[in-house]
């Protein structure tokens, strides 16, 4: 349960925006002041375990790369396993791959193949959630290995790029930003 101490931590304020990043005419997000910032951190990741936890994820699954920055304490927190969706060839051992269309050509997404037992409860996470194809084409990877994806997990929503419309799953994403 959360931290009435935290309750009242802005997180939006240890959030940096960078302007033309990874190129011109996007508006950057950065969590890295986020992560650096103690009690903002310590909040971020209990008010994602409030939000996760009525979802009752056997385990989570973060996505390369900084969702594994909130999935594995994220995990502690709710006392679940965790997982990683990497990209192609970055897994040892078996794993099973999905591609997916990006704007300009193809993306791949590997789990390990022994990672999800059938019918296990898995809960999506990254650190935000823009146009959702990512977190689409992750879902669907789940549930070829026979997961079940009953919610995904976000600090941060780009409304205005309509990711969640993406997504067959309820989106629990602790910001949002209209532009």
């Amino acid at each position: 349960m959360s931290d009435p101490m935290s309750d009242d931590i802005d997180l939006k304020k240890h959030i940096r925006s960078i302007p033309d990043f990874p190129k011109p005419g996007i508006l950057f997000y950065d969590i890295s002041t986020l992560l650096a910032h103690a009690k903002a951190w310590h909040a971020t990741i209990e008010r994602m375990a409030d939000a996760v936890r009525p979802h009752r994820p056997d385990v989570l699954a973060g996505i390369e790369s900084r969702g594994f920055l909130l999935a594995a304490p994220l995990a502690l927190a709710l006392g679940t396993g965790f997982v990683m969706l990497r990209k192609q060839g970055k897994l040892p051992g078996t794993t099973v791959r999905h591609t997916y269309a990006l704007e300009y050509g193809t993306d791949t997404i590997e789990v390990q193949q022994d990672a999800i037992s059938r019918g296990m409860r898995v809960v999506l996470v990254d650190d935000l959630l823009a146009t959702g194809g990512t977190m689409a084409a992750a879902a669907t990877l789940l549930e070829q290995v026979g997961g079940v994806v009953p919610a995904a997990a976000c600090v941060i929503e780009l409304t205005f790029l309509d990711g969640r419309k993406r997504l067959r799953m309820p989106v629990e994403a602790l910001l949002q930003y209209d532009s």
